[in-house]
């Protein structure tokens, strides 16, 4: 029993003392009852559930009576210790109250219970001090400190003394390189035990005075090694599968409704009765990119859905909003949604969180809570808090985080009672730092062999110190890529047997990679594959755009990495802080399209004014911004706003450049071509699937022109390229511009190719973004020339991707390079190997130098 049970066995009437998850509970109920003064502010913060707790605990067994206390942050808390002790079960007495009773009835004790021994105790509370001195005049009563220190106070009071000698085992000191390294070599020296036979698993234990910050470690490598560890002091709640149902509702709740954290919670509740009837696989029915911010817009989705496109035929979206209605309302209605959608297990979690802090702290309250393993402690190694080591010590010990400050941890005040209202030795008589040099000292002397090690830095890099309790004791260095003898794991004994690890695949292709990054000399890790390859020869059957021609001339390897392995760059999964400029760009396109059909259809885009040109564009925004919020994911609010407000701008600043008008002109805009796909789009000029070829490579485009006006007989045609970016001072001079603005030539092209060698094409860039005063339109002089040109640079860039030539190109340190993870993170690597890969592609790179 422990003391409290002792003396409420003695106390009679069923009492018992305060359990402390009651307590917890009393204290959450009674807090907002209760005016505490100067602590009035922050009562409602997370974690003053906890604060509150762990104070009225140190009063209780200080045995510190607030009652007669005129401080005025004293006076509070003695509020709130009524109000707390109020709400209490009347069985469940406060300390002093058990003892007082106790008291009264010692006349009892023999008959109740006999003669009494103290196990695995160094020190004993104050408040149950005056029962252990009035026992040893009543029952015998025997202090059994084994190799511990008995107290002073217990010392010639009636009290038997039984002390043990310490084993005198002097503990290995081990120095280590960071917290994980330390973790690793406690596991190398637990797989020793086991397999020379020194010990068995439920003799050895692996312990810290905080080990909080070791447990991570300890779960990934425990896995790892495949030997099971008991953490005496619980799992974290979020590692386990019920932990995680609790976290994926507080997530949407927190952090607000969207199609991943939706997905992610139901996922969760699969098979549970909230969701009971809705298909496995019903979320095929929703648009993947779209983020599904608010319940509008999930209404919106489901009620453009046929029941038909629902598995099973049979429309399910009622089952989704019902769950949608409970989570739209946040934290404020967390402990509803927790009782309607949560299973029992991760409903405990989610009641436990909420009596520890306000619903808004969720995420912080859920990962502070642990529960217990299902491991059984008497059959395993355990991993320890050093208090509980040190009251049940075991015969093998390994000790970590000997580190200053870490062991002993530095004493510090309450977080309610700072150590002028009620000093620290008053409140608790053995404090921290004290505490955890008994437990030091206590382990030590209890083992038959022990083991301390301390980290060199911690996980950041800093430098640490190491405890004042490694004291003289002679340290050995470990070299975190040091050859151990007996190896943790299997990643750890193939790394310990460097010959056997070379001979893996994995070893060998990493080993060859890194020496030929640095051999000056092309070969098959800068880009060397196969001539001919199949994959290559599929890529240059495919039609192709402006964006894939531009990373075939610029970029080889790049555009093999595309095209041909198909690597992308994940989507945006949730709601971005900004709109880049490429997304504007599009958002831009989308708008112009839109408003040109608009004024197509009530009496044509040329004839417009300026009046109908802004309408059109304002409707055609509103539109484009509709299905983004639908669809896809956007910015918060302001910044959106301020997007779309600069949309409108620039696209009617597009829309209102005057440019001579064509004999009864026509226009379209994103006119697609060289696409089956666009057959939907009607009274286009051309047919869209038709195949549009660059004579002399084998190549075939496609793409959508941002702009074209057409005469009416048909032969004069005018394509425009849109710009939203900022305008360059040599944009006058630019043809091909280094093989990087490719449209108004292969616009141009696609344009004769599809209306026939007698339309007379004039191809210019716009820049909406000019400033007043500056030359916003660029047309391309010589389209033929430009042409002849790249034609010549994409044949020549496609034959070297058909010799292999997959190299690096001009383009491959460039910042905004979407593939530079898949390059050497060393940035001399492309300074020494593009000079060799320039020789190699040979005239394929003279199109970088082009105008």
């Amino acid at each position: 029993m422990t003391m409290g049970q002792v003396a409420g066995r003695l106390a009679g009437g069923f009492l018992r003392p305060i359990d402390v998850d009651a307590l917890r509970k009393a204290v959450r109920d009674a807090l907002p009852a209760v005016p505490l003064g100067e602590l009035e502010s922050i009562k409602s913060l997370p974690g003053m559930v906890r604060a509150a707790v762990g104070t009225l605990e140190k009063i209780w067994r200080a045995d510190i009576d607030l009652s007669t206390s005129k401080h005025p942050r004293l006076t509070a808390l003695a509020a709130l210790e009524t109000e707390v002790v109020q709400r209490l079960p009347p069985s469940m007495k406060t300390p002093r109250v058990l003892v007082d009773l106790a008291l009264n009835r010692l006349i009892h004790a023999p008959a109740v219970l006999g003669p009494v021994e103290i196990h695995s105790h160094s020190e004993m509370p104050v408040c149950w001090r005056r029962l252990v001195l009035a026992l040893a005049n009543c029952v015998p009563v025997a202090w059994v400190a084994g190799p511990r220190s008995v107290p002073e106070w217990a010392i010639g009071k009636n009290i038997e003394i039984r002390q043990t000698p310490p084993s005198g085992t002097a503990p290995d000191v081990y120095s280590c390189a960071t917290p994980q390294h330390e973790v690793l070599e406690a596991f190398r020296w637990m797989r020793s035990l086991l397999a020379e036979g020194k010990a068995k698993p439920e003799d050895i234990a692996i312990a810290a005075a905080s080990p909080s910050d070791y447990d991570d470690y300890v779960s990934a490598l425990s896995h790892e090694a495949n030997i099971p560890i008991h953490f005496v002091q619980g799992v974290k709640a979020v590692a386990t599968p019920e932990g995680q149902t609790a976290a994926a509702l507080a997530d949407v709740l927190v952090n607000g409704i969207s199609q991943a954290r939706v997905r992610r919670l139901l996922l969760r509740l699969d098979g549970t009765r909230c969701i009971e009837g809705l298909p496995r696989d019903w979320t095929r029915v929703l648009p993947a990119e779209a983020p599904l911010s608010n319940l509008d817009r999930w209404k919106q989705v489901f009620s453009s859905l046929e029941p038909a496109a629902w598995p099973g035929g049979i429309d399910k979206s009622s089952i989704v909003l019902d769950v949608l209605q409970i989570l739209e309302k946040g934290p404020a209605g967390a402990q509803e949604a927790g009782e309607k959608l949560l299973p029992r297990m991760p409903l405990k979690l989610w009641q436990l969180a909420l009596e520890d802090g306000p619903a808004t702290a969720l995420p912080v309250t859920l990962a502070r809570l642990h529960i217990a393993d299902d491991l059984e402690p008497a059959s395993h190694p355990i991993w320890a808090p050093a208090i509980s080591l040190s009251a049940s010590p075991r015969p093998f010990v390994r000790l970590l985080a000997l580190n200053a400050g870490r062991w002993p941890r530095r004493i510090s005040e309450d977080r309610l009672i700072p150590d002028h209202v009620i000093p620290i030795e008053n409140l608790e008589p053995l404090p921290v730092s004290e505490a955890d040099r008994s437990d030091f000292a206590t382990i030590i002397a209890s083992a038959a062999e022990a083991s301390i090690s301390f980290s060199r830095r911690d996980v950041e890099g800093r430098l640490l110190g190491r405890s004042p309790l490694v004291g003289e004791f002679k340290e050995t260095y470990l070299s975190y890529g040091r050859i151990p003898e007996h190896a943790a794991s299997e990643p750890d004994r193939l790394t310990a047997r460097l010959t056997e690890f070379r001979a893996t695949p994995t070893a060998r292709s990493g080993l060859a990679t890194w020496r030929d990054w640095y051999m000056r000399q092309i070969n098959a890790h800068d880009g060397l594959v196969r001539p001919k390859h199949p994959r290559l020869n599929k890529v240059f059957q495919q039609p192709m755009s402006a964006t894939s021609l531009r990373m075939l001339l610029r970029d080889p390897i790049r555009f093999v990495w595309r095209y041909a392995l198909g690597w992308r760059q994940p989507e945006e999964a949730d709601e971005p802080f900004s709109v880049d400029p490429l997304t504007f760009g599009v958002l831009v396109h989308e708008t112009l399209q839109i408003a040109v059909a608009t004024l197509e259809s009530n009496g044509g885009f040329g004839k417009a004014n300026s009046d109908e040109v802004t309408k059109a564009t304002e409707k055609a925004v509103r539109m484009t911004a509709a299905r983004w919020e639908t669809e896809q994911p956007v910015p918060p609010p302001i910044i959106w706003r301020n997007a779309l407000q600069a949309t409108l701008k620039v696209a009617t600043a597009a829309l209102s450049y005057r440019l001579d008008r064509l004999p009864n002109q026509k226009s379209w805009t994103e006119i697609p071509f060289g696409m089956a796909d666009g057959r939907d789009r009607s009274q286009l000029p051309w047919d869209p699937s038709r195949s549009v070829e660059i004579p002399g490579t084998g190549v075939v485009i496609q793409g959508q022109i941002d702009r074209l006006d057409l005469s009416g007989d048909n032969h004069q045609a005018r394509v425009i390229d849109y710009k939203t970016g900022r305008l360059s001072r040599d944009m006058a001079d630019v043809v091909l511009k280094g093989g990087t603005e490719l449209q108004r030539c292969l616009y141009a092209f696609a344009v004769r190719t599809l209306l026939g060698p007698k339309v007379k094409v004039e191809a210019a860039l716009l820049y909406p973004r000019a400033a007043d005063g500056e030359e916003a339109l660029f047309p391309l002089n010589d389209v033929k020339a430009a042409l002849d040109k790249l034609a010549s640079a994409i044949a020549c860039a496609r034959g070297n991707i058909e010799k292999g030539l997959a190299l690096p190109g001009i383009d491959g340190g460039d910042k905004f390079n979407d593939y530079a993870f898949a390059l050497p993170a060393n940035p001399s690597y492309l300074a020494r190997k593009r000079p060799l890969a320039d020789k190699q592609l040979g005239d394929a790179v003279k199109i970088w130098e082009a105008p």
